[in-house]
Order: structure tokens, then C-alpha cells, then sequence
């Protein structure tokens, strides 16, 4: 039996569905490569549009070689990109500054909404991790459109603040003027609200809120000097680096005293002691909040320390007759005012 037509079936099938597989209409290997590439390019491009717009927006001159490092990609690169941007009317190039143009600037905005939005979902909704909440939200700004995001906004009742204290751009691209100052450049004496808390770097942003800092809280500056600076924070007495301060915006407060009254934590009791429960950090956020409301940790509640589970953690507290299982972690967040031990 003579196989050679047969082996030239073979290989002629065999060449036809590699053909197919890699040229495949809409599903071959080709249009995939071509598609992750101008994906790739399209959210570069996104996030040299955020980066314009936030220096922009805080009134800081933008460079080609500050947009290459914000980027990390080469200045060849960078130049390159600019170029694009320009053609399709997104930039203005005016010698070494980068301006954007009206539409540049909406559509920056449009990927800035996308962001915070999702940025407050994760804080408030989900059980995720604050230090992952600004990765994910990179990742989704350029998947889901802006009518999603304006969605998933109504569904949370429109909130114009991100959990890192930004301004969420309205539907009609509007935004507060910016106000504020880096911590860096507070004085001796000077009372202040956190604004804002950078949330790039990770590694830096990390640190910071390592201290138990976030938006909202009053720091009062104690010393000022070029190494370090000592404030006070809820009571409690911070050191910071001013190249680290620089990541945090601050907005002053006029004609007011520092909040010195400093409450202890729920993980302070020992067995037998009883507390009123004072409030919640700021900090316990979403699911881990609504969850410790619906435990009864609400202000003025009277909570007792009942007894330690075998492995000290979770503890068993009394919180309106009922026993709950509260964890270190979760303790920490409670602000509590001790009672006398004769006193309900």
C-alpha cells in the first residue's frame, strides 16, 4: 500500500490548522498578539494622561524625563509616546512642558473616575487588603467602562472621596480646586488635617500607614528639623522623615486646639473589666466595620471582657447580653473609655 498521499493528507491538514490557528479571524494567535500589543499601548498611554493630569491638577511643571520615570520606560520611549499623544490631540508641547488639551484632559478624567471608584469599592465593599487596593484598581481602570463605574458609584451612593482622601471626578469630569500642602512643610506648633495619603510607592505608602495615619485625622507638629519630624497623632507621639512626609497632604486648621483626649483600645481590657464603647477608627473599613457594627460595637455600648479563647485570640467579649469573638487585630480599631468596675 503506497502511503505517500496518505502522509500528504497529513501534513496538508496539519499545515492548514496551523494556518488557521495562527490567522484565525478574531481568535487566531496573530490577532491576540496584535491586540495584547495595542492594549498594552493604550493603557501606557492612560497612564501617561493620569500622571499629566495630576501635575497638572496640583500646579507642578510636567517633564518628559518626570513622565519617563513615572512611566519606567526609556526617555527614548517617552518621546515617542508624546509624539502620539500630540498627533491624536491629547497634548501640547511647548518646548520641555507637557500641557494637555481639553480632550486629553477628559479623557484623563474619565480613567481617574474609573479608579477612585474602584478604589472605594474595595475599601468598602470587600475584604481587601488597603495596601492592594490602588494595584487593583490600575488593573480595572482600563477593563471596565465609565458607564459601569457609574454604576457601581450610584450602588455606593456617589461618594466623592477615595478612601486616600482624592476628590472622585464628578460624571461631568468636575473636581474641587486643589487645596492643601505636603506635611513636609509644616511648621513648629501648626495644627493640621491629613488630606491625603499618597498612595505610590507601595513600599513608602506602607510605612505611612503602618503609624496608623489616614485621611481625616489632626496631626499637631511638635519638632521640626531637617532629619525628622515629631507630631502627634490621636494622642500619640510619630516620628516621620521629611522625604517621606512629602507623601502626605495636608490642610491646615485655623483657631482650633489639637484633640488631646487620647481613648484606649478595646484590646487594652483585661478579664472582668468593662468599657463604653467611644467609636471605630476610620481605618476599619467596609465589610470588617459593618461587621463589628452588627456585633453591637456601637458608641455607647458597654462591653465586657469575658474570657480568652485557648489560644488568647479571638477574645470573648459581653456586648449587649450576648457573647462575641473579637480578634487582636480587629480590637485595636475600637476606642473604649473603662468604667468603674462597681459601675454599670
Amino acid at each position: 500500500m503506497d502511503i505517500q498521499p496518505i502522509l500528504a493528507l497529513f501534513w496538508g491538514i496539519l499545515f492548514l490548522s496551523l494556518v488557521l490557528l495562527v490567522f484565525w479571524p478574531q481568535k487566531g494567535l496573530f490577532v491576540r498578539i496584535t491586540n495584547d500589543r495595542l492594549n498594552a499601548r493604550r493603557i501606557l498611554l492612560e497612564d501617561a494622561l493620569k500622571f499629566l493630569f495630576d501635575c497638572e491638577y496640583k500646579g507642578l511643571p510636567c517633564r518628559l524625563n518626570a513622565l519617563a520615570g513615572n512611566l519606567h520606560i526609556s526617555t527614548d520611549k517617552t518621546a515617542r509616546l508624546l509624539e502620539s499623544l500630540r498627533h491624536i490631540g491629547l497634548i501640547a508641547l511647548d518646548r520641555d512642558m507637557i500641557k494637555l488639551s481639553e480632550l486629553g484632559r477628559s479623557y484623563a478624567l474619565r480613567i481617574i473616575r474609573v479608579h477612585r471608584i474602584w478604589e472605594r469599592y474595595l475599601a468598602d465593599e470587600t475584604g481587601t487588603h488597603h495596601l492592594d487596593w490602588h494595584g487593583q484598581a490600575d488593573m480595572k481602570e482600563h477593563e471596565i467602562t465609565l458607564a459601569a463605574a457609574d454604576l457601581l458609584a450610584a450602588r455606593m451612593g456617589n461618594p466623592v472621596f477615595d478612601p486616600h482622601g482624592d476628590p472622585i471626578p464628578s460624571s461631568a469630569g468636575e473636581l474641587p480646586d486643589y487645596s492643601g500642602k505636603p506635611m513636609s512643610e509644616m511648621q513648629e506648633g501648626e495644627l493640621a488635617r491629613i488630606a491625603h495619603i499618597e498612595d505610590e510607592p507601595k513600599a513608602i505608602y506602607s510605612q505611612i500607614v503602618a503609624l496608623g495615619l489616614y485621611p481625616g485625622m489632626q496631626v499637631y507638629m511638635m519638632d521640626v528639623s531637617e532629619e525628622r519630624l515629631q507630631f502627634a497623632a490621636n494622642g500619640e507621639e510619630c516620628i516621620l522623615s521629611p522625604l517621606l512626609a512629602v507623601n502626605i497632604t495636608v490642610e491646615g486648621i485655623i483657631d482650633r486646639e489639637p484633640l488631646r483626649e487620647k481613648y484606649a483600645q478595646l484590646s487594652s481590657l483585661r478579664v472582668g473589666e468593662k468599657a463604653q464603647i467611644k467609636g471605630i477608627a476610620p481605618a476599619c473599613r467596609g465589610q470588617q466595620r459593618r461587621r463589628l457594627m452588627d456585633l453591637g460595637i456601637v458608641p455607647g455600648a458597654v462591653v465586657e471582657y469575658a474570657f480568652p479563647s485557648a489560644g488568647g485570640d479571638p477574645v470573648a467579649y459581653l456586648v449587649m447580653g450576648a457573647l462575641v469573638g473579637i480578634r487582636k487585630s480587629q480590637a485595636d480599631f475600637i476606642f473604649i473609655e473603662p468604667l468603674n468596675h462597681q459601675a454599670e
